[in-house]
């Protein structure tokens, strides 16, 4: 039984409304609203449905730098030049709350998956963690040197990372509030940054054109794509975790597959930079935004196969630490043959239910395997971990003997 080729994304709607550039879009949950944030100072509603009509929220006194549906889609959060943060009942009504929350441009606005707490990263180079609900301030995170444009919250809520542009990530414990760790290998401003699915890796966009992929268990860099000839402003991850797309001042939305480490898209849509882009929570859509003061809603198409069919139709280069080796796992299946003359219709009814019976001992096969590299995956954690107390008990055993040694020597 052969299976189809992943198809091409497709542009499906094109949102005329901003009077200026836009700066953010995001979906809400359910998908049947997009929201989109603009140098012109206002907010858009976009109904996904044909023929309805757009909300514009006024409110902000300067440009709207970046917008958010919460978790449950019943809030919007927006942050703006205006140093204000606004949170938004996305109804015909449009009332908001609003709260200075920085001294300076507010670039950055990211609920936690639980809804309950809201960071706000901004130009006073601070990052600030608030409780939504009483948009009570908690705390501030204050080590970066210039201004911040990005801070997004783990998907487990217990970490933060922040991007800015004194050309650093840094990685932080939201219950310590300490920096865990900070990761300088751009060469430029970072002014997107964002968590996989899993958690366990960020990727950030460049002005230098890049776009670096770090696990954030052992802080060394995955993954280095330069795709773009010019400055990256934003990333999303797709729900899956297996793609990462990008918007650029080159004008183009690129799509990275993430398995195999390559390109796999390059969509040209926006006239002049495109400065957002943004999956659905399901990613079978994406929106972007760009100079031309449009919002752009592409169709994925290519993740239309479920994880198993990804499986079949689609070679994985793995080893247990994500990069690439020399196991491959490939099935390609050959089209069910032609019934010849000679062949009886219960010769081929036999046929058609081995090939079934195959596929799907190949899929159970492909999982168990898939099974055996996450057992893999743990064990080599585990031993890294035993290997590090190992390291530290040597340490000190040689730190207590030099100590013995000069307290004889003395």
């Amino acid at each position: 039984m052969a299976f189809a080729c992943l198809e091409d994304p497709t542009l499906e709607r094109n949102f005329k409304g901003h009077r200026d550039a836009i700066t953010s879009v995001d979906f809400s949950l359910n998908k049947k609203q997009l929201v989109s944030g603009s140098m012109d100072s206002c907010l858009m509603i976009w109904s996904m449905k044909p023929q309805m009509r757009a909300y514009r929220f006024v409110g902000h006194k300067d440009a709207v730098m970046c917008v958010q549906f919460s978790p449950s889609g019943h809030l919007i959060a927006s942050g703006s030049r205006d140093k204000m943060v606004r949170l938004w009942v996305p109804s015909v009504k449009g009332e908001s709350t609003a709260f200075k929350a920085h001294t300076a441009t507010v670039r950055s606005v990211h609920f936690s998956t639980d809804g309950q707490s809201l960071v706000t990263a901004s130009d006073d180079k601070t990052v600030k963690v608030w409780a939504v609900h009483r948009q009570k301030f908690l705390f501030s995170l204050s080590q970066h040197i210039n201004w911040v444009r990005c801070a997004k919250f783990s998907p487990d809520g217990r970490l933060i990372v922040s991007s800015s542009d004194d050309k650093t990530v840094k990685l932080w414990d939201k219950a310590s509030r300490e920096c865990i760790h900070s990761f300088c290998e751009h060469g430029g401003f970072v002014p997107h940054v964002d968590f996989h699915p899993s958690g366990t890796c960020i990727a950030a966009a460049g002005t230098d054109n890049t776009v670096k992929v770090w696990d954030v268990r052992m802080n060394r860099l995955l993954q280095h794509y330069q795709v773009h000839s010019a400055s990256v402003n934003s990333l999303s991850f797709h729900s899956s975790g297996n793609y990462l797309i990008t918007a650029s001042n080159d004008s183009t939305l690129k799509i990275l597959d993430l398995l195999e480490g390559r390109l796999l898209y390059t969509l040209h849509g926006h006239q002049g930079p495109a400065t957002c882009v943004s999956f659905s929570r399901t990613g079978d859509l994406f929106a972007s935004g760009g100079f031309d003061e449009q919002v752009m809603v592409w169709k994925t198409n290519f993740d239309a196969a479920d994880y198993g069919d990804v499986l079949k139709t689609r070679k994985y280069n793995m080893n247990v630490n994500g990069a690439l080796s020399n196991v491959q796992l490939e099935m390609d299946f050959g089209e069910v043959p032609d019934k010849q003359e000679t062949q009886t219709a219960e010769s081929v009814r036999k046929q058609q239910e081995q090939i079934q019976i195959d596929e799907t001992s190949l899929a159970s096969t492909l999982q168990h395997i898939v099974g055996q590299l996450d057992v893999l995956t743990q064990t080599v954690s585990i031993l890294e971990q035993r290997l590090t107390l190992t390291e530290d008990k040597l340490k000190e055993c040689l730190e207590n003997q030099q100590k013995i040694a000069q307290s004889k020597s003395s």
